[in-house]
C-alpha cells in the first residue's frame, strides 16, 4: 500500500492506494470519529461493493443509499434522498459519510456531506479510475445544471481517500478508458516524463496490468495532491487541471448528460485544446499528432459531435467558472507537459479550432 498526503495544514489527509485495501476495517475506522455513518452508493456499485463496506462498520450505527447511475442525475434533485435520510435518521454534524462510487458518487456525497448541518466529515472510496486519479482527490463538490457541468458546488475536502486497485477488476472497459483521459492529462500539463511513459505502456493499463495501473495511479495522485496542496481553491496553478475541460463540459451539456463520458468528453476538448494551441504557435503538428495518437490508443474519441456547431460550442463555453466578464479562457500547452494559466482567447482562433478541428 502506498500512502500519499494532501498537504492543507490542519486539513491534511492521506489518500491510500493499492490492492485489497476494501477488506482493511482499520483504514475506515481510522477516520471514522463518530457512531453514526451514512454510506452513499448507486446501482451499479452497491451489488458489487455495498456489503464488503457495511462488514468494514460493524459496530457503527450505519445506513446506506442508493442513488441511479449516470452523470444525468448529478442534480439537485437527487440530492435529496441523502438529506432524507440524515434527517430522517437523525444523524448529528458528527456523522459521518462515504461515498462508495465513481465521480458522479463522489461529487454528489461530498456536496452532501459539505451542505448538511453545514458540513459533516467525508471518505472517498472512489471504484472507477477516473475517480481514483482525479476526481476524488481535492476537494471538488457539486452537481450539474441543465445551463452548465458542475456549476453548483462547494469545495468541501475528505477525511481520507481509499482507492482499492482491485475495484477496476469490474471496471467496464469505457470507463477504464474515460479514466485513462485524466491520467494523460497530467502528463500534459506538468509531468514530460510520465507523458512518455504512457506513450510506451498505455497498452499495460488498458490490459489491466496491476503494476502499470498502480504506478499511473500513484503518479496522477503525486501530480494532483502537489497542485492542489499549492491552490485549493483555484485561484492560479489549480486551474491548469481544466484543461479540455471547457470544450469537454461544453460536449456534455450539449449532447446531453450521460451521452458522453467525463473523460471521453474531456478526450475531445484536449485534442480541441492542442489544435487551437498549435494555432497560437506554441505546438508543432507534431505535438498535436502524439497527444491526439496517445488518445486514440487508449480508445477515446477525439472528435467532436457533429451536432454541435461552433455558434453552440461558443454559447456553451461561455457558460465556465474560469471566463470573467463574459470572456472565454482556456488552458492551453505551452508544450507538452506545460500547461498555460487560464488566458484570454483570440475569439478569431478559437472559433477556427472550432470550425476545422475534427471536421474536415
Amino acid at each position: 500500500m502506498k500512502k500519499l498526503f494532501v498537504e492543507l495544514g490542519d486539513r491534511s489527509y492521506p489518500i491510500y492506494i493499492g490492492s485489497g485495501l476494501l477488506q482493511k476495517p482499520e483504514l475506515f475506522k481510522k477516520h471514522i470519529k463518530s457512531k453514526q455513518v451514512l454510506v452513499v452508493t448507486n446501482t451499479t456499485i452497491a451489488p458489487l461493493y455495498l456489503d464488503t463496506v457495511l462488514k468494514n462498520l460493524s459496530g457503527y450505527t450505519v445506513e446506506h443509499v442508493i442513488l441511479p447511475d449516470g452523470e444525468q442525475y448529478k442534480n439537485l434533485e437527487s440530492l435529496l434522498p441523502i438529506f432524507d435520510k440524515l434527517l430522517a435518521c437523525k444523524f448529528s454534524r458528527n456523522a459521518t459519510l462515504i461515498a462508495l462510487g465513481g465521480g458522479v458518487v463522489g461529487d454528489m456525497g461530498g456536496f452532501a456531506a459539505a451542505c448538511y448541518q453545514r458540513g459533516i466529515p467525508f471518505l472517498q472510496i472512489p471504484t472507477t479510475l477516473l475517480a481514483q486519479v482525479d476526481s476524488s482527490v481535492g476537494g471538488k463538490t457539486g452537481v450539474n445544471h441543465p445551463l452548465g457541468k458542475n456549476m453548483i458546488g462547494a469545495f468541501y475536502q475528505p477525511q481520507c481517500v481509499i482507492a482499492d486497485a482491485d475495484v477496476l477488476d469490474t471496471l467496464a472497459d469505457r470507463e477504464l478508458s474515460a479514466g485513462l483521459a485524466e491520467v494523460i492529462k497530467y502528463g500534459l500539463i506538468r509531468d514530460y516524463p510520465f507523458f512518455e511513459w504512457l506513450e510506451n505502456n498505455i497498452s499495460l493499463l488498458l490490459a489491466r496490468d496491476k503494476n502499470a495501473l498502480a504506478y499511473a495511479i500513484e503518479q496522477s495522485c503525486l501530480n494532483k495532491a502537489t497542485i492542489v496542496a499549492e491552490d485549493e481553491t483555484e485561484t492560479g496553478v489549480r486551474a491548469t487541471l481544466n484543461l479540455g475541460h471547457t470544450f469537454g463540459h461544453a460536449i456534455e451539456t450539449g449532447s446531453g448528460y450521460g451521452s458522453y463520458l467525463h473523460g471521453e468528453a474531456v478526450a475531445i476538448g484536449t485534442c480541441q485544446a492542442a489544435d487551437l494551441s498549435r494555432r497560437k504557435g506554441w505546438l508543432t503538428d507534431d505535438d498535436v499528432g502524439r497527444i491526439t495518437g496517445l488518445f486514440i490508443k487508449a480508445n477515446l474519441p477525439v472528435t467532436p459531435p457533429a451536432q454541435l456547431d461552433p455558434d453552440k460550442f461558443l454559447e456553451l463555453m461561455s457558460v465556465d467558472k474560469k471566463n470573467v466578464d463574459g470572456k472565454i479562457r482556456l488552458i492551453l500547452l505551452n508544450q507538452i507537459g506545460k500547461a498555460t494559466l487560464p488566458d484570454y482567447v483570440d475569439q478569431d482562433l478559437l472559433v477556427l479550432t472550432l470550425k476545422s478541428y475534427g471536421r474536415e
